[in-house]
């Protein structure tokens, strides 16, 4: 079995982002990444230090905006529109989950999309689904660059996607299709699970159940993406059954180490495209 490293994964592409940051800076441009920071969520407290640490590593401006659990939907969409007319900020992510009371939907919709890092704005998602060029999701798009710098044919082959949110699993799915896979997406009222599971060449976990998916689900040799982070009382784990299912799949990422470290990294490549487009 081939570990999927995401943190080794990361490295590298960072070293690479780190070169075009740097191409773009001796053009007189320097990118600019805002994110808007709701409440006290402790997950999502992680997730910013980390994209603020990935910004400094690569030498991009950075601001965060934290608001009270309190604030008005009114303030939140103030701040959006101040983002979107600030020429200095190419990026403009909305940290989700969002406090009760705020319009998740409202206020994505209100990002102007070609900062829109987060792939979330109904324009980039149509422009991903009818096979245009927009602004892709970082999670999924961190999942594709997984398993093409592990080599993982994906033309013709079967791929499974477990779950269909609007953030992992429909744009997961949609971008396995443009690779040519035969794509079938399973979620909570799917029969026979395991009878799509174990056809899967390539099989994506993304239920938030730990430990999900063992062993009996996965074919052998199939490259199995594990998308998942829960908190046990012991320890952080991931979808899937790892130890058992090491056993069966041919490749496979770790929780942690896996595809969140791959996210923070295609923000940062998004953040790099949207500076590029608005130099153009």
């Amino acid at each position: 079995m081939r570990l999927l490293d995401g943190k080794q994964m990361a490295e590298e592409k960072m070293a690479e982002l780190k070169t075009q940051a740097e191409a773009l800076k001796s053009r007189g441009i320097v990118p600019g990444l805002a994110v808007v920071l709701a409440g006290n969520d402790p997950a999502s407290q992680v997730y910013v230090r980390n994209k603020e640490k990935a910004c400094q590593a690569l030498g991009i401006r950075s601001e965060t905006h934290r608001l009270p659990e309190t604030v008005s939907q009114a303030e939140a969409e103030a701040l959006v529109a101040r983002l979107n007319a600030d020429p200095a900020v190419d990026g403009i992510l909305v940290q989700l989950p969002l406090p009760e009371g705020l319009d998740e939907s409202k206020l994505l919709q209100l990002i102007e999309p070609k900062k829109d890092v987060d792939g979330f704005h109904p324009v980039n998602v149509g422009a991903l689904a009818s096979g245009q060029q927009g602004m892709i999701p970082c999670t999924p798009k961190g999942i594709m660059h997984m398993l093409k710098a592990a080599g993982v044919p994906l033309a013709g082959k079967e791929a499974v996607v477990i779950g269909r949110s609007n953030i992992v699993g429909k744009p997961t799915a949609l971008l396995l299709l443009r690779e040519n896979c035969t794509v079938t997406i399973c979620h909570s009222k799917t029969e026979n699970l395991r009878e799509h599971t174990r056809r899967a060449d390539i099989l994506v976990a993304a239920v938030g159940k730990p430990r999900f998916v063992t062993a009996d689900m996965v074919k052998p040799g199939a490259a199995v993406i594990d998308v998942g982070i829960n908190r046990t009382e012991a320890e952080l784990v991931g979808d899937v059954d790892f130890e058992n299912v090491a056993q069966v799949a041919g490749y496979l990422s770790p929780v942690p180490g896996g595809v969140g470290k791959m996210t923070v990294c295609m923000l940062m490549e998004n953040t790099l495209l949207a500076a590029r487009e608005r130099s153009r």
